[in-house]
């Protein structure tokens, strides 16, 4: 079976597309404008159905005999009158169509008891259309029951001359479908209006999340950052102090912490390098090692160790289990957990210490144990509220973590962390 779209069936695509420009044009002029639509659609009642009952032989002359019988025709100044009545309330039908459809209602009784009959009085019809698109819900049954009320009176009226079922039948198909297309235009609206709110919820929602993942994002690239310029700042710092002391004395030593220096000051621009190149397009951002390399793993943390050792620290290293195992998102987090924690053992217990590191697998966990002795003279404990312990917390609360630290009972600092190496669904 072969599908015909409708640009193919007769050109209507593009006819469709033209009459829907033309409509939005129209309802924006509307809603600029509203009496124009209001007036036009007065004018246009008074020359199709008003001037023909002005006509000579508009009085019903062409009509059955029996019909001409039972109807007057009514002086000049009376059809007037009747007329205005009948047409002039379509002025406010929009903004109180219960009260036009009253106006025209009680006109419309008054005509048809002073046996007249007249084209305008479609003009009843089209209040009632307007009720059912303009007017409040609970005043529809209202004006549906007056409506029929009124109907069966005309019927019983013209019952001489029509069959008061054929009148039935005609008047209130007449009555029902401007109802119906009231209603239906009434309900399009609405739908219309709740796809728009639905579509601008959406949008605010789609802008939510998208300052919800930017906020995230600058979190997470804040913490490697912290973690990055911290350690290796403090291990610079540590370095330059000590190559300062040595240079008297041992000038090699402060050569040495020199070189020291230039390299822990390289390994930190390449990684931030690799850092910041996720804020960047990758079109716009030129490729290189640094960026490419891997992130940091517990292999990694020999180096680590050694570096933290150059800058006067005594660090112990030790693992216990299969690390090779781990997944990589879990080797990165503990990586930038041990580092925080031999960071804040240069910042607060200085180059004399003695560090106890240990990492071991043990089922589903993953245990981190980083332990200073402290520093011979008075020291500052981490700031509970800082951004290491902080950012440690978020890094192992990704892995249903908890973390513990606080002074040891010997002297020095104790940190402690618990990973859960359950598989959770996600990644890193």
């Amino acid at each position: 079976m072969t599908s015909v779209s409708i640009d193919d069936a007769g050109g209507m695509g593009p006819l469709v597309a033209r009459l829907n420009r033309v409509g939005q044009r129209l309802r924006r002029a509307d809603r600029a404008r509203p009496w124009v639509l209001d007036t036009t659609l007065v004018v246009l009642t008074v020359v199709l159905f008003c001037l023909p009952d002005l006509a000579p032989e508009g009085s019903g002359d062409d009509g059955p005999d029996e019909l001409r019988l039972t109807l007057i025709e009514p002086p000049l100044a009376a059809t007037l009158a009747l007329q205005a009545g009948l047409v002039l309330p379509l002025l406010w039908r929009r903004r109180k169509p219960l009260v036009a459809f009253g106006v025209i209602t009680a006109v419309f009784l008054l005509q048809w008891s002073l046996d007249v009959v007249l084209y305008a009085d479609v003009a009843l019809f089209v209040a009632l259309y307007s009720v059912a698109l303009h007017g409040r819900l609970p005043q529809l049954p209202w004006a549906c029951a007056v409506m029929a009320g009124a109907i069966v009176l005309v019927a019983l009226r013209v019952s001489p001359s029509v069959s008061v079922w054929g009148a039935l039948f005609f008047l209130l198909s007449t009555a029902t479908a401007a109802f119906a297309l009231g209603l239906v235009i009434r309900i399009r609206r609405a739908q219309l209006a709740g796809l728009r709110e639905r579509a601008a919820q959406l949008e605010i929602e789609r802008d939510q999340r998208s300052r919800l993942a930017t906020a995230t994002e600058r979190a997470r690239v804040a913490r490697e950052m912290h973690d990055i310029v911290g350690h290796n700042l403090a291990v610079i710092v540590s370095l330059a102090d000590a190559g300062a002391y040595a240079t008297g004395a041992t000038p090699e030593r402060g050569k040495e912490a020199l070189n020291l220096i230039g390299d822990t000051g390289r390994q930190a621009l390449g990684e931030l390098r690799r850092v910041l190149g996720v804020l960047r397009e990758a079109a716009d951002t030129p490729t290189s090692g640094a960026m490419l390399s891997p992130q940091p793993g517990i292999a990694d943390i020999d180096l680590l160790c050694a570096g933290v050792r150059a800058a006067g620290p005594e660090v112990v290293y030790r693992t216990v289990g299969d690390m090779d195992t781990l997944d990589r998102g879990v080797q990165l987090t503990a990586y930038r957990i041990v580092q925080e924690a031999l960071t804040n053992t240069l910042k607060h217990a200085g180059a004399d210490t003695r560090v106890s590191l240990s990492i071991a697998v043990e089922d589903t966990r993953l245990e981190i144990r980083v332990r200073d002795t402290g520093s011979p003279g008075p020291t500052t404990p981490p700031d509970e509220e800082g951004h290491g312990l902080v950012g440690m917390r978020e890094r192992a609360a990704l892995y249903g973590g908890i973390v513990h630290a606080g002074p040891a009972t010997a002297g020095g600092w104790n940190v402690e962390v618990i990973l859960d190496l359950t598989p959770q669904g996600g990644v890193q």
